[in-house]
């Protein structure tokens, strides 16, 4: 393996366009349907060319990965035309013009967190909270995320990663009642960082990692399917106070690195408000304080 190794820019752009197109249907877009004969699933090329406005031709360059020079009206077309996402259009710019889009990356270093965020963690009682870093590592925490996701400060650090724990361990597939839903979220969120830092070596080897020891990873991953961290609802199941379900909300955190705080609530009066008061009372003597990796 590489000593460095990155993403291809340029097969990341023609696979995401490739996945993007097979799963839109003409009915979708307003075309007529033509057919059981299609010998392609989803639309055709000259097909998506004509509801973006440019050639067949450019539109083929385009998905075979050639993004030099494209404009950004084209990409907005082409967005419109497959129905992309905010987060997916902005995954689309980052791949096709990724020296307009991306600064050079530094150089790697240690995640930090600042104290005031630390001391913001240790104030929020009663509900689970963490900070997140790149490549969803796992980088700060409060009493009450332990309790409830587990005691991360007995982990290696670099086990500390919600990638890792999502495929790897499988305390988590049991944690998470739709466990499906996190892996594919997860996996979304990954394919989101990797657009944006495509040479960060640290996400290659994890990349590589996860291809090779789960199969469900590798399968979404191939999706190409992309998302951004945002706010939803999590339904789970605690070895200690049973079922849960908690609505979460991530905070993105502008002047450190891309980092984000999330913060897990129930609501009022309900059961799972309960289970967590019990599991604070459990875990004020058994789980220590989350402090930052070393």
């Amino acid at each position: 393996m590489d000593d460095n190794p990155t993403l291809d820019l340029r097969a990341e752009l023609s696979e995401f366009l490739r996945t993007r197109r097979a799963r839109l249907q003409p009915q979708d877009v307003g075309l007529p349907s033509a057919g059981r004969h299609r010998r392609v699933p989803g639309l055709r090329r000259e097909e998506l060319a004509q509801l973006a406005g440019v050639s067949v031709a450019y539109y083929t360059r385009l998905e075979q990965g050639n993004g030099r020079n494209v404009s950004s009206e084209v990409l907005d077309a082409i967005a419109r035309a497959l129905q992309l996402t905010d987060a997916e259009h902005a995954h689309l710019v980052q791949l096709a013009r990724p020296t307009q889009t991306r600064r050079k990356a530094p150089a790697p270093r240690r995640q930090q967190v600042r104290p005031a965020l630390r001391h913001l963690l240790d104030s929020m009682e009663g509900v689970p909270a963490y900070i997140g870093g790149a490549r969803s590592d796992i980088l700060a925490w409060n009493r009450m995320a332990a309790a409830l996701f587990g005691d991360w400060g007995k982990m290696p650090p670099a086990e500390r990663n919600w990638a890792r724990l999502t495929f790897l361990n499988p305390d988590y597939r049991e944690l998470f009642r739709n466990w499906e839903s996190k892996a594919s979220d997860m996996v979304s969120y990954l394919r989101l960082y990797a657009g944006r830092n495509p040479e960060d070596p640290e996400l290659s080897a994890l990349v590589g990692e996860l291809s090779v020891k789960s199969e469900q990873f590798r399968k979404l991953w191939a999706t190409h399917d992309v998302k951004e961290k945002g706010h939803g609802v999590k339904r789970m199941r605690h070895p200690l106070v049973g079922e849960l379900t908690l609505s979460y909300e991530t905070l993105h955190l502008p002047d450190d690195d891309g980092q984000f705080l999330s913060v897990y609530h129930a609501e009022p009066g309900s059961d799972s408000a309960q289970a967590l008061r019990l599991l604070a009372s459990w875990g004020t003597d058994a789980i220590r304080a989350g402090s930052e990796a070393p």
